[in-house]
């Protein structure tokens, strides 16, 4: 492992009070990281998220000349942002601190300590090396396409597109069908009110078409994504449908002379086992 000579990193351990200490044995834990490399100070605090824990960071931060900052407490997603603000506060870039979860990963999910307090060493270890390596970084800010792409016009697709066009958005509803409508449109009643399918798909299926704010793309399909949150960029083919859009009222004589395959081609209805009818188109 290659890093810095000049790395100079705080750890810092919460018990969060009986949640990770009556597991894992946290001085133990400190003891052991204390003389990791690049260590200049481990403490432990009964709430490393509290104001005096996070009093704690600061201080040796601006008094010991810490680089960077590792703490060993619960899931980062609940405070991460708040170690990282810490962190900042004391002139620090955020981005040099990193969280080892030891709550949710350790003492929640074992009952030996031994093993538990084992696996927070490891753990904790593991998040000294890597924010060794941790290269400072300044958040940006980039223009957001707010457009919306929806894959698949069925029923989920459909009511997905009605909502992101009421709250204001453009949307574009990519179907690799003739029609929307999907599985749904084949059906008679659902589940499980029994409602008549078409009288729930059908309206939904008209409100698209008069919504000037859903772009609908039908026999289309996604070739590609590229880009980034915010900004993606699709490449969709749209396969040709012999027909002049802006004239089609839909009635389906076209099919009588279309010398394609014609859909559909054959359709049966059945009363039981007796075959009521059987249409070849």
């Amino acid at each position: 492992m290659q890093q810095n000579g000049n790395v100079r990193i705080g750890v810092y351990i919460c018990h969060c009070g009986a949640n990770i200490a009556s597991t894992v044995k946290v001085d133990e834990v400190r003891q052991f990281i204390s003389s990791a490399p690049g260590v200049v100070v481990a403490r432990d605090y009964k709430f490393m998220c509290s104001d005096p824990g996070q009093d704690l960071i600061r201080n040796d931060i601006a008094q010991l000349g810490l680089n960077r900052v590792v703490v060993a407490a619960c899931s980062p997603l609940m405070h991460e942002l708040t170690f990282r603000n810490a962190a900042a506060k004391a002139g620090l870039n955020r981005y040099l601190v990193q969280i080892a979860n030891i709550r949710e990963h350790c003492s929640w999910i074992h009952d030996d300590a031994r093993m538990a307090t084992q696996k927070a060493k490891a753990l904790v270890l593991a998040a000294v090396r890597r924010v060794a390596l941790h290269q400072p970084l300044e958040p940006l800010r980039a223009p957001v396409n707010p457009n919306v792409l929806v894959v698949g016009g069925g029923i989920a697709g459909i009511q997905a597109a009605l909502e992101l066009a009421e709250a204001g958005h453009t949307v574009y509803l990519v179907e690799r069908e003739p029609s929307i409508g999907g599985r749904m449109g084949v059906f008679d009643k659902t589940f499980p009110t029994l409602d008549c399918a078409a009288c729930i798909l059908t309206p939904k299926m008209v409100s698209v078409g008069h919504r000037p704010n859903i772009k609908l793309l039908t026999l289309s399909e996604v070739t590609g994504v590229s880009g980034y949150i915010g900004n993606f960029k699709v490449r969709v083919r749209r396969y040709a449908r012999y027909v002049d859009e802006t004239k089609c009222t839909g009635c389906g004589q076209c099919w009588n002379v279309c010398p394609a395959t014609r859909v559909p081609r054959n359709r049966t209805i059945w009363l039981g086992k007796q075959v009521v009818k059987r249409v070849t188109s």
